[in-house]
């Protein structure tokens, strides 16, 4: 047994004083759909709704001497934090973006309660982080990082002590998020080559990947927040330490969309509800194929602190994924009927759900914009083909970002 598999399992002995094992539970659904065994391990389930806790409370039970604790985070991590200060009765002063979820700062709020003050500073998580280490810098205040300190990684760790306890071994194949690379670290330095790894980050925030390819932690010259939890532009350099052998061909990245469908799946089929950054390893099966056949596979559900005011959100960017909605603008002359002529030309199954126009004067054209929502992809090509052959002008806007984020 290795020196850090001791402190990872006397780490989640201790935790039991606090909050109980999140379950392992094996899901027929998707051990059905990809003919493994699939397990979840039920990060969503904490009393924080995330792993966060664990590396929060294993930093902290071991400055117990400290009197303030500084932390910046997009949310989990400040959950975990405000948990714990009111846990060991000591105050904590929390930077979180500006842009965090309301959910999250209210559940941060509410965990804390007079025990923790709340600073809202930057766009980015990167923003507050420095915030947070230059207000350590000069106020004073033990600076908990939410993923590079070694305390951290190995109260993360304590997901893997429970796995191997529930399941009595180390699982086939462990299916990780990742975001600044505490969870991953934690787990590959616990389990080593007993078990087979994917490591899932967002396209949008792919930190790991990018420090595989330059051999080194890079900051990301942008980042896509909207799967909150994992998006960090540069991974942590102790974390990256641990994990700079794991090679790309064990390191996936998924589009933010496509996070939504696996979002919208669980929650549907499953009653499950999963934040964007706890979906990642759920959606990374369906890239696993046939490696995993036969298998017995742990996917870390790693937060499910998910603000249904984002629902909207979420179905309109999963429909534009899977291309059964489209959005475009439409040049309809100025005369009576055309719509008409239009209308026409949609099929049982196209669905008007967006509509504008504004008549111009002394105009032989207008621009309509109209969003389409249809029951399968196909229909778009029927669709156009009409419109095409009739004389229609029309152009796609659904793929272009910029126009989609505005008109949208």
């Amino acid at each position: 047994m290795t020196d850090f598999k001791d402190k990872a399992r006397a780490a989640e002995a201790a935790m039991r004083d606090v909050f109980p094992p999140t379950p392992l539970l094996r899901n027929a659904h998707l051990s059905d759909r990809f003919g493994a065994e699939v397990l979840l391990k039920r990060e969503d389930l904490s009393p924080v709704r995330s792993y966060k806790l664990r590396g929060a409370f294993n930093a902290m039970r071991k400055a117990r001497g400290e009197v303030l604790f500084v932390c910046a985070s997009a949310g989990n991590h400040a959950q975990g934090v405000a948990y714990m200060c009111r846990h060991f009765g000591v105050q904590g002063v929390i930077f979180m973006p500006v842009t965090t979820p309301q959910q999250k700062i209210q559940k941060t709020r509410m965990f804390g309660g007079d025990a923790v003050e709340i600073r809202l500073t930057g766009d980015y998580f990167d923003d507050c982080l420095k915030a947070a280490q230059a207000f350590c810098a000069t106020e004073g205040g033990h600076f908990l990082s939410p993923f590079d300190d070694e305390d951290v990684i190995e109260g993360q760790a304590s997901v893997a002590v429970e796995i191997e306890q529930q399941l009595g071994r180390a699982p086939d194949h462990l299916v990780i998020p990742v975001g600044g690379g505490g969870l991953s670290a934690g787990m590959i330095s616990y389990f080593g080559t007993e078990s087979q790894y994917t490591f899932v980050e967002p396209l949008g925030g792919a930190c790991l990947r990018a420090a595989l390819q330059a051999g080194r932690p890079v900051a990301l010259p942008s980042v896509n927040t909207f799967a909150d939890g994992a998006a960090v532009a540069r991974i942590g350099e102790r974390t990256f330490e641990r994990l700079k052998g794991v090679g790309l061909a064990n390191s996936l990245t998924i589009h933010e969309d496509r996070l939504c469908l696996t979002i919208l799946e669980m929650l549907n089929v499953e009653g499950i509800v999963l934040e964007p950054a706890g979906a990642l390893s759920v959606d990374a099966l369906q890239d696993l194929g046939q490696g995993i056949a036969g298998r017995t596979v742990v996917c870390i559900t790693s937060g499910g602190n998910f603000d249904f005011e984002r629902l909207p959100e979420v179905k309109e960017r999963a429909q534009r994924y899977s291309g059964i909605k489209k959005y475009f603008i439409l040049r309809l002359p100025q005369r009576p009927g055309a719509l008409k002529d239009f209308l026409g030309l949609l099929g049982p199954d196209d669905d008007i759900a967006r509509f504008e126009y504004l008549k111009k004067s002394a105009r032989n054209f207008g621009s309509v914009l109209i969003g389409i929502e249809t029951s399968t992809p196909e229909n778009f090509q029927t669709l156009f083909g009409s419109l095409d052959a009739h004389g229609f002008t029309y152009q796609d806007i659904t793929e272009d970002e910029i126009l989609a984020q505005f008109v949208i």
